[in-house]
Order: C-alpha cells, then structure tokens, then sequence
C-alpha cells in the first residue's frame, strides 16, 4: 500500500468563524489574518493506492465555480488537484474510488470539473464517488447554516451520471481490508473519518473533526459546526481513542503542519507533535 499526500490548494475563511468562541487575541497568533480577518487555509487530500485501487479521499473545492463564488474564498497557492495528482505520475482515469468525507464545497468540489462545453462532468470517469446516505440525504436537503456550503452542482451530476455509492452508517465499519471508517455529528451530520491501518501504524484522516493542528485544544470549535456541544464530546473520545505511539493524523486544512500526533502533558492537556510525513507515510 502507498499512501501520498495530494496538495489542491490555498482559501481563505474568516478567523472568527474557523476558531468559534475562542478570542482574536489567542487564535491570531495561530494564523494571522489579513486586512480582512482572513486566514490562509489549505486543501489536503489523501490518496490511497491498495493494489489495483486507487483511493482519492477528498478533492478540495475544484476550479469549476465562477468568479463571484471565488471571490469570497479567493483560492490561490502554487498547487491544484491534477497538478498534484500529474506530480507522482497518476492520471485522473485511473482514479477507482472517490472517498468524500462530507460534501461541504471544500472538500468534494473537485470530484467535478467543467468540460469544453461548460458542462458538469466527473473529475475521474472511472471512480466510485463513497458517500452515505444519512449525510446525502442531510445535504440534498440543507438548513439555512450550511446551504452555502452544500452545493448542487456537487452533488446532483453525480446522482444523474448514476456515479454515488453509500457506506453503512455504523462506526468501525471496513471500506477496505485496511481501512475503516467513524462517522461523526458535530461539524456536520454523519462525516465520515477514515482511518487507514498499515504495517502497525493508523493513518487518520479526521477532516473537520480537527481541521488543524491549532483545534487542538478543546474549545477550539467552529462556528461552522452545526452541533459544537457534540463537537467537543466528540473531540474527548478521539481523543482517547487516538492517543497511541502509532496513531498519526492528517490534518486537511493546515497550511504549516500536514501531520502529527497527539501527546499529553502531565496535567492531562493534549497537544500535537508534528511529525514528518514522508517517514511517516514510507
């Protein structure tokens, strides 16, 4: 099994909103927003290559959206999804499985692209696109707090093209041999985390849950989440379940630390070691 990390790209969001209750004080320290109170976030993606499957968890937003929807994310930075995938010789056909965590724009807009005729197709024409029923069904019909993160346009050509398939919401459950999956309610209704098990190692890849290594610390809780007083319950049993001497994380939106590892002061308050992902993953 290779595991790679696939880079897509830089956005902003507005501090107050990825860092919840938590001061101005304290998390600008974290991630200095500009002028605007914007903060510079990645889009890190995973891809998996099990024998003749090829993995792709998550697809950050994509280039298809016009130029109004980009200017209050203004996407920028030196990588993009196929560029990416182009830098370790892998071409979007041989893409098996698309794995979406959830389907906020952030992290499933990639998995369609425009064609020449402006129409909306797959990114990879031979994948499986993994999602589940209870969060589909949550996102085809969305409150007024994440409307705008749940797009049609990536969701619904996929549905059309006959290209989703759903997971059993039931926690520990195989998507392969080597990976498993928990579903999560805080950031949104049934996220999905896999959790990838290679020679005694668990890779997690644990998408909103903890988007960056500076969430951290209990309070640290989006204003996104639709339930932050699950997020944290959810949160204290991650992490009792994570703090292991072989258990790595993934974070999908740091744009300094790719991955880490929890550890534990002597009064009991976690923090994460940042390791280096090419021995890691090796």
């Amino acid at each position: 099994m290779k595991l790679s990390l696939i880079e897509t790209g830089w956005f902003k969001l507005d501090g107050g909103a990825m860092f919840g209750v938590v001061p101005h004080k304290l998390w600008s320290q974290m991630n200095p927003p500009d002028e605007n109170n914007m903060c510079t976030w990645t889009m890190r993606c995973l891809l998996v290559e099990d024998g003749e499957r090829k993995i792709l968890i998550d697809t950050g937003m994509g280039d298809k959206q016009d130029d109004k929807f980009r200017s209050h994310f203004e996407p920028h930075g030196p990588y993009t999804l196929r560029g990416s995938l182009d830098r370790i010789g892998v071409h979007p056909e041989e893409i098996t499985d698309v794995f979406m965590t959830h389907l906020h724009f952030d992290h499933c807009g990639g998995a369609l692209r425009r064609n020449a005729s402006g129409d909306v197709v797959p990114q990879f024409p031979n994948a499986i696109y993994w999602t589940n029923q209870t969060h589909l069904d949550w996102a085809l019909n969305p409150n007024y707090r994440e409307k705008a993160s749940f797009l049609k346009e990536n969701i619904v050509p996929l549905i059309d093209q006959n290209k989703l398939a759903t997971i059993d919401v039931k926690d520990g459950v195989h998507f392969t041999d080597y990976i498993t999956v928990d579903f999560y309610n805080g950031h949104t209704e049934a996220m999905m985390v896999p959790t990838i098990h290679i020679g005694g190692k668990q890779i997690v890849f644990p998408t909103d849950l903890l988007p960056s290594s500076h969430h951290v610390r209990m309070p640290y809780v989006m204003s996104y989440d639709i339930r932050p007083l699950v997020t944290l319950e959810e949160k204290a049993r991650f992490y009792e379940k994570a703090y292991d001497p072989n258990t790595y994380f993934i974070f999908e939106h740091d744009k300094d630390m790719s991955m880490g590892q929890l550890v534990r002061n002597g009064r009991g308050r976690y923090s994460i070691k940042e390791v280096d992902a090419d021995i890691v993953l090796s």
